[in-house]
């Protein structure tokens, strides 16, 4: 039996609907609820993502069947339209048709599309005949030129361009409104002569092969590079496929009471409740996207709001901005979210050609969701379920200090909110090469286009000088959370010589600039910034969050500093604080250095003796800043070499300060040296052999706790020995600790509740986790070094070929960003599993930088760990994860 390969739409009627994304895609999906719903949306019909798996899998064919479904989906369309398509010379209508793509998850700009598909020699004649709008005929046949022999046949767009660049020139023309039915019947020979020029092959007249061209190139492109780039920064997989949407063309370019325009019914910026977009009168969809013209206001209030002098579409054609309006709420009651619209006004009547969820700022999101839950239309477990966690970082860093002095070089159209300072790069490849370098850039142009991609998503903050607020730069921005200012008309862009002119001024590549997004602002050099408030829709929505979630969020942090701003965001304590760190300050460091060169065991005391205050203050700040909650201080771990100079000069100085020769400095440091120290002497191995320094870290500890719990104050300490491979380590050195908190509280005559247990981050560890837990209070799992040893990678050298992995798909994910499920994850579940096999009840948490991942957060939830502990700025987001974690939410796909 012939599987349905075409779902047709239009007339009233739907083959399909919008819980039949998978098969129809996103857009294909709402195309067809829309027509469901009663909504004026031009016909067509649908080719499933089946048929885009069958064809890239077969590089190229057609499964068996879907040449006929298409026939009979076309002449289901003409009926409809009461026009043929691909009629001769006798007909009085030629039916137009649009070739769009569509993939279940929006990917903006990143497939290809076809126009005015069924235009030839003897179809434009009949359209100009049937329009009586003869100019408006042949300007449609060069764009359908022009995009078919760009998209389908690969002739690069600038030969067009040249074209009529020249073309203009040589007839005093300035804009190609300027061009009237007699230029264009001049130039459409010229352009198909360039296709044959350039293929080798005739323009195909017949509308049919135009239109199998067609739908082949939006399949293929469904795997070209920029595609292949957008899936891989969003988590799509490659084997979901595009459909692809035909359907009846309309025209927003037959005159003055024609439109086009894009709309938001929301703010997609802010998230307030207004009708939101730009239009141009007398264009195709294309013109305004693109950013080629500037766009008009939609609602006046925009205008007014905006400062803006064009006329808006409420002004020029109220009753028609009504009955869009109409439209919005409909759409809005009917998908309960923000909806992003097309629509085109042809001759008065208004069509609507896409609607889908509107990509938004993460501020948009929240307001959004909360906003909703107070309207009735969703409630707060759905609201939780709306907003992406990773996307939290947008609201988490710093904003333009309003104060700092600033100096504005222009001012454009506030597309993508957030603040940005960097040197200045003026293409894509530059981009991704200066921030492979580690500098932070902002990528300047003209206007953007999906093959700048990978450019932009590196960029710290992206600026054009063409484009409105639904421009390419503007949406993908967005979506990405990246600050970015568009449409800024006052400023010269120029590519070629790498420069960037406003107000008198020109900066070059590698000059620093800053951008506001908030504003639209462009400043020359780098401008102040605040730390964020966070406070109403987030505060709230967190609320939310902490009354769902069942797993705790805890805080990698080791400074005051830091372990202030994890309890501001939230942190039920500290996970992880790294020890190893409080030994670098200079006034340490010397001591740290004194105990390394020191011959026996009672001068490495003596010199750890000048550290111990130092420490016992360090866990007297984290203590009491994280009053009542857990604080999880791991032991040394790094091997001693790392606290060592490398350096003559300072091998000299630190010689000088010591009262030693330079060669005892050396001598010390060769012998201290290995060749892969990061499975070397370091972590319990190191107190194993030198028990004197995790004695000094544990009375420091003590210590400080003595001190708080004598000021009344609720303290909870949790000591970790790390990289434990075997159960006999952990118990010498938990007796270790246990002796000397034994020893410090009954001298102090003070009572403290604490534990001892182990960092699992060595295979071995898991996998005897049951022995372990013999001797451990508590396990956390260093999903860091955990992976490494896993894998046998390092993670500060594997970045260099990662990338190609994923790139070829040997790898979906890195595994140091989201944790490897089927192997390190089982790890975890392991050790989990036999750890509270031993020791029922016990807890159990991460503390490397998966947590902090949402994916990973999911897994975790998953497998029953109590807590997952990440950076400071994370903290939100990982509240956030489990949550949803808890509501059953998809990490890698958010559904």
């Amino acid at each position: 039996m012939t599987s349905k390969w075409t779902y047709s739409f239009g007339g009233g009627d739907a083959d399909g609907s919008a819980q039949m994304r998978n098969l129809l895609g996103g857009k294909g999906a709402n195309l067809h609820e829309m027509s469901r719903i009663g909504l004026t949306v031009p016909p067509g019909f649908t080719i499933t993502t089946e048929v885009c798996t069958h064809f890239t899998e077969t590089e190229g064919d057609y499964p068996d069947g879907l040449n006929d479904q298409v026939g009979t989906a076309i002449a289901k369309l003409e009926t409809i339209m009461g026009a043929p398509f691909g009629g001769g010379q006798t007909e009085s209508k030629i039916l137009l048709l649009s070739v769009r793509s569509g993939a279940r998850a929006s990917m903006p700009g990143m497939m290809d599309t076809v126009l005015n598909l069924g235009l030839n020699d003897e179809a434009v004649e009949i359209l100009a005949a049937e329009t009586g709008d003869e100019r408006f005929a042949y300007d449609s046949y060069r764009r359908f030129i022009q995009m078919f022999g760009d998209v389908v046949l690969g002739v690069d767009h600038y030969h067009f361009e040249d074209l009529l660049e020249d073309y203009k020139l040589d007839h005093s023309l300035k804009l190609d409104t300027d061009l009237t039915a007699d230029d264009w019947k001049t130039l459409i020979p010229d352009f198909i002569e360039v296709i044959e020029n350039q293929t080798g092959q005739p323009f195909p007249q017949d509308p049919r092969q135009q239109l199998w061209a067609s739908i082949g190139a939006v399949f293929k492109s469904w795997t070209n590079k920029r595609a292949e780039t957008y899936r891989r920064l969003h988590g799509i997989p490659a084997s979901w496929g595009t459909a692809v949407n035909v359907q009846a063309m309309v025209f927003g370019n037959m005159g003055e009471d024609s439109a086009t325009g894009v709309c938001f019914t929301r703010n997609p910026s802010t998230g307030d409740n207004h009708f939101y977009g730009e239009y141009l009168i007398n264009a195709q969809g294309e013109d305004v996207v693109a950013g080629i013209r500037t766009p008009q206001p939609l609602s006046l209030a925009e205008k007014e709001n905006g400062n803006l002098s064009m006329p808006s579409l409420e002004e020029v054609m109220p009753s028609l901005y009504t009955e869009l309006d109409g439209v919005r709420h409909t759409l809005e009651q009917h998908y309960k979210d923000m909806q992003d619209l097309e629509f085109t006004i042809q001759k008065g009547k208004l069509w609507i050609l896409q609607t889908r969820n509107g990509k938004r700022t993460t501020k948009a999101a929240l307001k959004i969701a909360v906003d909703m839950v107070d309207e009735g239309l969703i409630d707060r477990n759905e609201a939780i379920r709306r907003v992406e966690p990773g996307h939290l970082d947008q609201l988490l860093h710093p904003t333009l200090d309003p104060d700092a002095p600033r100096d504005v070089l222009s001012t454009g159209l506030p597309a993508s909110p957030g603040a940005a300072s960097g040197k200045l790069v003026f293409s894509a490849e530059d981009a991704e090469n200066w921030a492979s370098r580690g500098e932070d850039v902002v990528l300047a142009r003209v206007e953007t286009s999906p093959e700048d991609i990978g450019g932009m998503h590196v960029a710290k903050g992206i600026l054009t000088t063409r484009g409105g607020m639904t421009s390419h730069a503007a949406v993908v921005a967005r979506g990405m959370g990246t600050p970015c200012v568009s449409g800024a008309g006052d400023i010269t862009v120029d590519v070629k010589a790498k420069t960037l002119s406003a107000m008198g001024k020109t900066l070059k590549e590698g000059d620093v600039i800053t951008l506001d997004g908030s504003t639209g602002e462009v400043m020359d050099g780098t401008v102040a910034t605040i730390e964020p408030e966070l406070s109403g829709d987030f505060a709230t929505l967190m609320e939310w969050v902490d009354g769902v979630r069942d797993m705790a969020v805890r805080a990698n942090a080791e400074t005051p500093e830091d372990a202030k701003v994890a309890r501001g965001f939230g942190a039920q304590g500290i996970g992880l604080a790294r020890t190893e760190h409080m030994f670098f300050d200079a006034d340490r460091i010397i001591h740290m250095r004194e105990m390394i060169l020191a011959q026996d065991v009672d001068a490495r005391r003596a010199a750890l003796g000048k550290l111990l205050p130092y420490q016992r203050q360090d866990f007297v700040d984290l203590l009491s800043i994280m009053e009542g909650l857990p604080v999880t201080i791991r032991l040394l771990d790094p091997p001693l070499h790392e606290f060592l100079p490398e350096k003559k000069a300072d091998v000299e100085k630190i010689a000088v300060a010591l009262g030693v020769g330079v060669e005892d400095v050396e001598r010390r440091a060769k012998e201290l040296h290995e060749f892969n120290p990061m499975l070397g002497h370091r972590g319990c191995r190191l107190a194993i052999t030198y028990p004197e320094i995790y004695e000094m870290q544990a009375r420091a500890i003590f210590e400080a706790a003595a001190d708080l719990a004598e000021a009344g104050k609720d303290v909870q300490p949790e000591v970790m020995i790390p990289l434990v491979a075997d159960v006999e380590e952990l118990f010498r050195l938990k007796d270790l600790v246990v002796k000397i908190a034994d020893l410090v509280l009954s001298e102090r005559g003070v009572d403290v509740t604490y534990s001892v247990g182990t960092m699992i981050e060595l295979p071995r560890a898991a996998l005897q986790a049951g022995e372990i837990a013999k001797e451990a209070e508590f396990f956390s799992f260093g999903t860091n070094d955990l992976t490494q040893t896993t894998y046998g990678l390092s993670r500060d050298d594997a970045g260099r070929f990662l990338q190609i992995y994923r790139e070829k798909g040997v790898l979906e994910d890195d595994p140091f960003v989201t944790i490897d499920q089927d192997g390190v994850g089982e790890l975890v579940k392991i050790g989990t599993e036999r750890g509270r096999a031993t020791r029922p009840g016990m807890k159990i948490g991460i503390c490397g930088e998966h947590g902090g991942d949402p994916a990973s957060v999911t897994f975790c939830h998953k497998v029953g760990l109590d807590y997952v502990s990440c950076s400071p700025y994370r903290v939100p987001i990982a509240r956030l994860a489990a949550a949803q974690a808890a509501l059953g939410v998809d990490a890698e796909t958010n559904a």
